[in-house]
């Protein structure tokens, strides 16, 4: 009787939902694949010769030069190399540093909790002012404070990353002294690392003074790094309110009396924040993106600032395990957001 009662949850739930996530995996293995072309190909096509880089001023002989070519499998045709890169990569091997000799997959593992105390943060401070600013400006629609929302939104997403980041610098920290220039943490604080998070090893740490110092290095990144994202939450959080707000259950709501309190969080909220939970996921990739050049800016210690000195080093395996590693996180990133957006909207799992 009991699996009766619940063979219609299985059937009309759990099966739809096994459908759209399987076929939501089914596309990420060809993206991947297209993926490891354009990581493999990407640090190929920047002039340079990566053994001269590596040499320096100090330059190498002819017969160093064919000998080191030949030992990194440099010699050999594009697509022998490509077949071994993935050879490698099935193995669960990103492969070995040209400049540090140290495996690629634990160099990222590293910094990468750098870049994602970072990346949380810009994405927190996105949403704390974005969601808010979107629901009024979409309630009060036409009013000033939409128009300077909107407005101020524009020129935030408008605004280069690099740019900005320069120009708070030299007004925050060089005109003010305000902030601190770079960097995670000050000089004077120093510590083993428990979790690579600065602002909870700087807590667990107990040294006075070391947790302000940590969160006034990640006032500025963060600023410079959530500025797009904000934007477009805030954007896109407008747009869906005003969408919702034209709808009967709405106006009847109104009509009612109810309290505008009470329509905003009940009625209307709910529904406007389908698109945007799918907007906050995309803006995954933005902020990974945006950190190459908020970290290489503020010194930060993340994958970002690495990827960049690993280009200009032309360490051919560093960028492209780097690579996929940021393309991984994101397909991860955007399937969750994609099996979120079925669970809150049952139709996009039924109709896909």
């Amino acid at each position: 009787m009991i699996i009766q009662d619940l063979s219609p949850f299985f059937s009309d739930n759990l099966i739809p939902m096994f459908r759209f996530l399987i076929s939501r995996v089914g596309l990420l293995i060809p993206t991947f694949i297209g993926v490891t072309i354009i990581a493999f190909s990407f640090i190929r096509l920047i002039p340079g010769d990566p053994i001269e880089v590596l040499a320096g001023e100090r330059g190498v002989s002819p017969e160093r030069h064919a000998q080191l070519m030949a030992q990194f499998g440099f010699d050999r045709p594009l697509w022998q190399q490509y077949l071994e890169f993935l050879s490698k990569l099935l193995h669960g091997d990103l492969g070995q540093s040209i400049v540090t000799k140290q495996p690629v997959i634990d160099e990222f593992l590293t910094l990468f909790p750098a870049t994602l105390e970072l990346s949380t943060m810009a994405i927190l401070f996105a949403m704390i002012i974005g969601l808010p600013a979107g629901i009024i400006a979409g309630f009060k629609r036409g009013s000033i404070f939409d128009h300077t929302v909107m407005t101020t939104a524009l020129v935030g997403y408008s605004m280069p990353i690099f740019w900005l980041g320069l120009l708070m610098i030299i007004l925050f920290s060089g005109i003010l002294g305000w902030t601190p220039v770079s960097g995670r943490i000050s000089f004077l604080f120093y510590f083993e690392p428990v979790t690579g998070f600065m602002l909870i090893d700087s807590y667990l740490s107990g040294q006075e003074g070391a947790f302000r110092s940590a969160l006034s290095h990640l006032i500025l990144p963060t600023i410079a790094l959530g500025t797009i994202p904000m934007a477009v939450i805030a954007r896109q959080t407008r747009s869906a309110m005003l969408e919702v707000l034209g709808e009967d259950y709405v106006r009847t709501a109104r009509a009612k009396g109810l309290p505008p309190f009470r329509v905003i969080a009940i009625h209307a909220l709910r529904n406007a924040l389908i698109p945007v939970v799918t907007t906050i996921g995309l803006q995954v990739g933005v902020l990974l993106a945006g950190a190459i050049l908020t970290e290489t800016i503020f010194s930060w210690p993340g994958i970002g600032k690495w990827m960049v000195d690993s280009i200009f080093r032309r360490d051919y395996t560093s960028v492209q395990g780097g690579l996929l590693m940021i393309a991984a996180i994101v397909m991860v990133v955007n399937l969750i957001v994609d099996l979120l957006y079925g669970l809150i909207n049952p139709r996009i799992r039924h109709t896909r």
